[in-house]
């Protein structure tokens, strides 16, 4: 059936033709230690191939459509097999491990020893980076009307709006600098969003997407004058440093640093695998915009779900990032 093995980990990626496939192969081309079960271009539309790939592997990436992603699952009969769905089809699943590591005290625990994790979704990765720490702390009540917006480089729509902007790109054809969408509020990141922050209540999501391939920022902003204990920006700063206070890959930029900043790039780590949270203020207004910058196929998809493969497998977290 063209399943390539060895004695390393054995890992398997299921959707590996797409976008987020791609890059997580990309990410463990050449690692030692670790074994990739391939399958020819026609195995992969074989269900008996896919069968035994996925119960012949140590670990499984899924990377594709959530109904796809729920099917592979059942076709999984080896109790010894991991899995790790980039998909929407677990985030909020009872018997999942959500793959947000920094998010939680335990979270490192937790899914080393999970059978089932789910990649979070990258607009979910910088609210939830930004939005669980304060809710947490108290910062932020679990009943408040939190708000949430941002840009996202097209990559994120997936191959279909993949090909619309670049075939656009390619008939000379201007295509809008960004546009916003979810326009019914119901944004498939919104489930996870709600239940992996604390809040009692969705957010009022507001997403957008930008004329450029990677990059992304995602951005709530804070009335600190309505919140109940009247926190001040440093409040707001040296909670979130302290939530990932030794964590490799998300950092907060030092209060300094956001004052002296006069725009924010959405592409500012496209390409990288880290996250970066920023506490912009205007003390004598008391608010706060708070805004996650990272790269959505990097610690937005792919760099998460091999941050995530790693810590499975017992290895150091940022290992081939």
């Amino acid at each position: 059936m063209g399943i390539e093995m060895s004695t390393d980990a054995k890992i398997f990626i299921d959707g590996a033709a797409g976008t987020t496939g791609l890059e997580i192969r990309e990410r463990l081309a050449g690692r030692a230690g670790l074994s990739l079960i391939a399958l020819s271009d026609a195995d992969r539309k074989n269900a008996a191939a896919r069968k035994a790939a996925l119960n012949a592997a140590d670990l499984v990436i899924l990377c594709l459509p959530d109904e796809a992603a729920r099917e592979a699952v059942t076709l999984i009969e080896n109790p010894q097999t991991r899995v790790i769905d980039a998909s929407t089809a677990h985030r909020v699943a009872e018997g999942w491990t959500y793959g947000f590591a920094e998010l939680e005290p335990d979270g490192y625990a937790r899914i080393a020893a999970a059978k089932r994790v789910s990649n979070p979704g990258c607009w979910a990765t910088g609210f939830l980076a930004i939005v669980s720490p304060l809710v947490r702390a108290g910062l932020v009540p679990a009943d408040f009307p939190v708000t949430a917006g941002g840009v996202s480089g097209y990559s994120g729509g997936g191959k279909s709006m993949i090909a619309e902007y670049e075939n656009a790109q390619a008939q000379d054809y201007t295509q809008s600098v960004s546009r916003i969408y979810g326009l019914n509020l119901s944004h498939k990141h919104i489930p996870e969003m709600q239940s992996h922050s604390g809040l009692a209540h969705p957010p009022l999501f507001e997403p957008s997407v930008g004329r450029f391939y990677r990059g992304m920022l995602v951005e709530v902003p804070l009335q600190l004058w309505a919140l109940p204990g009247k926190p001040s920006p440093r409040d707001i700063h040296a909670t979130l440093a302290k939530a990932y206070q030794g964590r490799p890959l998300v950092k907060v930029a030092s209060l300094e640093d956001a004052a002296a900043a006069k725009t924010l790039d959405a592409e500012i780590l496209a390409g990288s695998n880290g996250l970066t949270l920023y506490v912009f203020a205007n003390d004598q207004a008391r608010q706060a915009r708070v805004v996650a910058a990272f790269d959505n196929l990097g610690k937005g998809a792919s760099g998460a779900a091999v941050q995530n493969m790693n810590i499975m497998l017992g290895l150091p977290e940022t290992t081939g990032l």
